[in-house]
């Protein structure tokens, strides 16, 4: 009998332990692929090293499926993964790596975190009610981005700080639509395998926009520094930690595994601050906790959606 119980209580620790240390690994170290990317992009043009990283990244988990026999996408599967690999990764992973070019990686890591916001406000223009908390939640979070700002006054007269936080603010938007898509669209077909297609089509839209634009520089001129950041982005960032994220989301409830969610900016704020120097003073901490607040708030309330007649 009592080695029943303990097989029993071991496997519901072993059950929730694995969740859970999934969960920890996502929330720190996709904080710091804040500062692989703004290492990376110091060196070489944002949208080729999104390129690279995207390509490298589905590569590897195509392969590794076509290797299995794992049955490919079929009908309309094959539309919502090129939907999703515009929306997710050229979009908003492109963006989002161009956006941390020009704005501190910590600040990239504080606005991309805002995009349960835009959840909220898409979902308000599809004829759902806001909920009071999520309009607190927004409130408080506008008013801690406030007080973050009030350190970047003089960053605001650059133009390229201005273009960072316009990219910034896009991929954040674009990753609420593909969020969205995810949910109405959802399928049965193998979600790691979906994700690898999403990157690797991404990777050809991208690479396509860069030619065209004449952005792109020979391999052979990319300093090591940004290849050794494109290694650790698609190692850590676009296969251990999304597999992680998935399995994460598979077995831990809503409320548990979007914890990511706030500490990932924290993650990126302190060791922005210790390797990159950027600037952390109380009012950057005080404002990214109150913002970290109101969008604890916002999702939340997206849990329970409320419909309401548009006449």
């Amino acid at each position: 009998m009592r080695a029943k119980i303990q097989n029993a209580v071991s496997g519901k620790i072993d059950a929730i332990g694995l969740p859970i240390m999934a969960l920890c690994w996502v929330s720190f170290f996709w904080g710091t692929t804040w500062l692989a990317s703004k290492e990376g992009v110091r060196h070489m043009p944002a949208l080729q090293l999104a390129t690279i990283r995207q390509f490298l990244g589905g590569l590897i988990y195509v392969a590794y499926f076509i290797l299995k026999k794992q049955p490919w996408p079929k009908g309309k599967q094959w539309r919502t993964i090129l939907v999703l690999s515009v929306l997710n990764f050229a979009l908003s992973n492109g963006l989002s790596t161009w956006g941390v070019k020009y704005i501190t990686s910590g600040l990239g890591a504080i606005i991309s975190a805002l995009f349960p916001i835009w959840i909220i406000i898409i979902n308000f223009f599809n004829g759902e009610r806001i909920a009071r908390m999520a309009l607190f939640g927004i409130l408080i979070s506008f008013a801690g981005i406030c007080v973050i700002f009030v350190d970047y006054i003089a960053d605001f007269l650059r133009p390229d700080f201005q273009f960072g936080i316009i990219l910034m603010t896009a991929s954040t938007i674009t990753w609420a639509f593909g969020i969205l898509e995810t949910k109405k669209k959802a399928a049965s077909f193998n979600p790691y395998f979906s994700l690898g297609l999403q990157m690797l089509i991404s990777s050809i839209f991208l690479f396509g926009i860069t030619e065209a634009a004449d952005i792109n520089i020979p391999l052979s001129e990319i300093p090591s520094e940004s290849w050794w950041s494109i290694i650790y982005l698609v190692i850590v960032g676009s296969v251990l930690t999304f597999i992680a994220f998935i399995y994460s989301l598979q077995h831990l409830p809503t409320e548990i595994s979007s914890i990511y969610v706030y500490i990932n900016p924290i993650v990126a704020m302190i060791l922005g601050s210790i390797i990159f120097s950027e600037v952390l003073t109380h009012a950057i901490a005080i404002g990214s906790a109150v913002t970290l607040t109101g969008l604890y708030m916002v999702n939340k309330s997206i849990r329970k959606p409320k419909k309401i007649a548009r006449g």
